[in-house]
């Protein structure tokens, strides 16, 4: 297993299985506790553990959403806890009919690590991966640089045998490379990029709240509006701002760049709230943020060989789905393996792998292409794309009042319900129906039943 984040702990449970050893290889000397590590630079920007992830996730390591409760993570119910504005006008704040999980990555990560690594046939190594071992017919194991002792150059190289490897090394993933070493050709990608980047900072609210007194809230950039900010509750009782532009219109890291942009947010609320908001940590920027997809599932890639996570699929982050769909993805994986009555049949896997992040690639890439400025192999909309597009922005416009639309509407986007059920007779009514009124003013949160 090349790789320690949630795919590839999640992964290698599953395989432990299955096998009598299964070593984790990972550049970073991993954390004891839950903190930020230099291999996931990601992580001190929000992150989200969708309702589905969360049921994977609770599938895979029994206890895990206790263990969560308990160790503070928030948990919003959706649309009920989110003061949500887009295009012109907000969310209603209905009662919720789903909900997501916003304590931080390392948190989360750390939960699952573990879990993970109390497991007695999992091992961890401390190095990076150079190559692998094989030909084009069959991969039997890999070459890495083992970490030193800090201060030490790295230079001690060794190799592991393996029946099966697996690139769980995220977006920045070298497998490419690994693959043309034994004469095989690296798999077909699709890219699609808007250019978004992040600006993140941690406050402490002296009422505890986020803007509008609500636990959080979201401005959503769209086609006509390159700026956003997301206000997200952590473990800790702090919040997390993260200010978004697409290409053109990034967002600064220094603090004073930082409020500036704020005021500049196509509404008031986020900056308003900073402004009796105390910051407790520096800005932090990213900028890796294009949809990338390896079809892996369409190449003759040799047997022993998976890829998982962000190496084989990995979105816009600004859509939460990447830790859900990693916990999705190591279900398949379990289910698959199981289903092979004992052999490995590796396109069989690496087919279910690529079906699980074909939703998620849907909501986020195709939302992306309507992005001005998009650029990539795939940024292009074909007529079906644009026609489909036109259609769930109608859905997205009732989503926002209508109960029953927005619950179905939400459960696509939490990965619960297959896109398809979008179709189905209610919906293609709602559509036909006149879009409501946009609502000005940002809404109370309605009583739970």
């Amino acid at each position: 297993m090349v790789g320690a984040g949630p795919a590839g702990l999640l992964s290698a449970y599953v395989l432990a299985a299955y096998a009598d050893n299964v070593t984790v290889v990972e550049r970073d000397r991993l954390p004891r506790d839950s903190v930020s590590r230099p291999g996931v630079p990601h992580d001190r920007h929000p992150h989200v553990l969708l309702k589905a992830g969360r049921d994977a996730l609770e599938s895979l390591l029994p206890g895990m959403t206790r263990e969560l409760r308990a160790a503070g993570a928030p948990c919003l119910g959706l649309p009920s806890d989110l003061l949500q504005w887009q295009d012109g006008g907000w969310t209603s704040r209905l009662p919720a009919t789903t909900d997501i999980h916003t304590g931080s990555r390392a948190q989360l990560e750390s939960l699952i690590r573990t879990r993970v690594l109390a497991h007695p046939s999992i091992h961890v190594v401390e190095g990076e991966v150079t190559g692998l071992l094989g030909d084009d017919d069959r991969i039997y194991g890999a070459t890495l640089r083992r970490s030193g002792v800090p201060g030490v150059p790295r230079t001690n190289r060794s190799r592991i045998e393996a029946d099966l490897v697996v690139d769980a090394s995220g977006r920045s993933s070298k497998a490419a490379g690994w693959l043309r070493g034994v004469g095989v050709e690296p798999a077909g990608e699709e890219l699609v990029d808007t250019g978004l980047a992040y600006a993140s900072r941690l406050y402490c609210s002296p009422l505890g709240t986020g803007p509008g007194g609500a636990p959080a809230c979201y401005l959503i950039p769209g086609p006509q509006q390159p700026t956003g900010a997301l206000v997200l509750p952590l473990e800790h009782g702090e919040h997390l701002v993260a200010l978004t532009g697409m290409r053109g219109h990034e967002p600064p890291v220094d603090p004073a760049g930082f409020e500036e942009f704020a005021r500049r947010l196509p509404h008031p609320l986020v900056h308003e709230w900073l402004r009796s908001a105390e910051p407790c940590s520096s800005v932090f920027g990213f900028r890796h943020t294009a949809n990338l997809r390896r079809r892996y599932e369409n190449s003759r890639m040799p047997a022993g060989f998976l890829a998982v996570g962000d190496a084989l699929c990995t979105f816009n982050p600004v859509y939460g789905q990447g830790v859900a769909a990693a916990a999705l993805a190591a279900v398949a994986l379990r289910d698959t393996l199981w289903n092979t009555d004992g052999a490995l049949d590796h396109r069989r896997i690496q087919r279910a792998l690529a079906k699980v992040y074909e939703q998620p690639w849907t909501i986020s890439a195709g939302a992306d292409k309507q992005m001005p400025g998009a650029v990539g192999n795939a940024a292009t909309r074909n007529a079906a794309e644009r026609c489909l597009g036109r259609y769930l922005r109608r859905i997205q416009r009732h989503a926002a009042h209508d109960p029953e639309v927005g619950r179905a509407f939400r459960s696509v986007l939490s990965l619960s319900e297959p896109l398809h059920s979008l179709l189905a007779p209610a919906m293609l009514l709602a559509a036909l129906r006149p879009e409501p009124p946009l609502v000005t003013q940002p809404p109370t949160a309605v009583r739970q039943p």
